[in-house]
């Protein structure tokens, strides 16, 4: 079934205009109506990141789960794998986390956690889903039960040593000299706070939020403000978190960006080694590089593949045991610690590897030479355009030019009216050719 608000993230859409302090109001009324099971107090937290709009989305949140008997306990601007773990810490019945992630500061986003800590099931959003369009006025809670709401203190102290644990106790970054790009964005304090309490000399990008600047030239999608920081002041590493720090991307001591897969292949490998790896692979989606599967093939490790969604990727690590997984974007899960894709505790694993290697980044993170792979992206406005008959036939062309050769990907994004189509294959320009046939076909039916 179609659904009319939850994407592949939670709700997400532009402020003010899709999402409406009205829309996140009957969102915190129908999440709060699911989840009020049994006769205790509810509670619900809720985190943010740095956007101008969490303000008014957070009200109205809060608004809506008062209104219907939950009590709300607000963290502030913190990292979305923070709400997952303090909905667990502080026995809630729900976890919410407002932000559009890596998107634009004009979008914002509401991902729900369930009282595990982990996104919610298709089931469960389709069941509020049903009721946000509904008259909720025969849910709400009598005077006597409105909720109660107030801010919790110590928030970032409590991450900070959640963090910190995923370390063996003695673990240290004395003489390591990190730059770290927080995006403007949820990660701003906690993250540069963490690797300074580790002992690493921290220099901090990123971390003067006005409400408009996350993500803006900075952070995991714009890496270039890290590497040319890197250079400058002759860092041993650079890592790079995005708007609400559940993904991560690396810089070399060289400046070159190491990518999610890189990471992956570093931590399966550091995992095996040490006897963490709960099954002999990992997960990962479609879009990452076949040069990880054949380098994880000759450590002994498998790669199980995954539509485009960390949700996915988590779904079947819980569904088949596996305890590493991610996509090349740089979300990272490691579940033995996190319930979804946490930045900081994935380049604090990458971290922990250069200094008991005693080598520098560009080798600890370069496991392979990955195959040529071109990504373009298409925007339109409305419509179906994959289903255009020229766009059908352009797809075709380029599946046969690339048979045996490689492989075709195309998939619109969950979270905006982008298409994606991506190619990999041993020879570059065939694949950008291939890949180009579909664009340009795209292009004239989104024209």
């Amino acid at each position: 079934m179609a659904r009319k608000y939850f994407g592949t993230d939670g709700v997400r859409g532009r402020a003010n205009a899709t999402l409406t302090a009205d829309l996140a109001l009957r969102v915190g009324m129908a999440a709060g109506v699911v989840f009020r099971r049994g006769e205790h107090r509810h509670r619900v937290v809720i985190g943010k990141d740095t956007r101008l709009s969490g303000y008014m989305i957070e009200n109205a949140l809060v608004a809506g789960f008062t209104s219907v008997g939950m009590d709300v306990l607000l963290l502030g601007p913190v990292p979305t794998p923070a709400v997952g773990m303090l909905t667990r810490s502080m026995r809630a019945d729900l976890g919410v986390m407002i932000s559009a992630s890596h998107n634009p500061f004009d979008d914002n986003g509401i991902k729900l956690f369930g009282p595990d800590g982990f996104k919610l099931s298709d089931q469960i959003e389709q069941e509020i889903e049903e009721l946000i369009d509904h008259d909720m006025v025969k849910k709400l809670a009598p005077p006597a039960e409105i909720g109660r709401a107030k801010r919790l203190e110590g928030v970032h102290a409590r991450y900070i040593e959640y963090a910190k644990r995923t370390l063996p106790r003695d673990q240290s970054f004395e003489g390591l000299r990190v730059v770290v790009d927080c995006a403007n964005g949820a990660g701003y304090r906690v993250a540069p706070e963490a690797l300074w309490e580790l002992g690493a000399d921290v220099i901090a990008i990123g971390v003067e939020p006005n409400g408009v600047n996350i993500n803006r030239d900075v952070g995991s999608t714009s890496p270039a403000a890290l590497s040319a920081k890197v250079r400058e002041v002759r860092a041993d590493i650079g890592i790079a978190l995005d708007g609400d720090a559940d993904r991560v991307i690396i810089v070399d001591e060289k400046g070159h960006v190491v990518d999610g897969d890189q990471i992956m292949a570093v931590v399966a490998q550091s995992f095996k080694e040490d006897g963490r790896l709960s099954r002999d692979g990992i997960v990962a989606t479609v879009m990452s590089n076949l040069g990880l599967e054949r380098y994880l093939q000759s450590e002994g490790l498998t790669l199980a593949r995954t539509s485009v969604g960390d949700r996915y990727v988590l779904e079947r690590m819980r569904a088949d045991g596996y305890n590493v997984g991610g996509e090349q974007s740089g979300h990272i899960i490691l579940s033995d610690y996190s319930t979804t894709g946490d930045g900081l505790l994935a380049a604090l694993q990458v971290l922990a590897v250069v200094a008991r290697s005693q080598r520098p980044v560009s080798e600890v993170c370069h496991r392979f030479d990955p195959l040529p792979q071109v990504l373009k992206n298409v925007r339109y406005s409305s419509g179906r355009p994959l289903e255009h008959a020229n766009v059908i036939a352009a797809i075709a062309d380029a599946e046969l030019r690339l048979a045996n050769h490689g492989r075709l990907l195309i998939r619109p994004s969950g979270t905006e009216p982008v298409i994606r189509v991506m190619g990999e294959g041993d020879d570059y320009d065939l694949v950008e050719g291939a890949v180009d046939g579909v664009i340009e076909a795209l292009r004239r039916v989104a024209a």
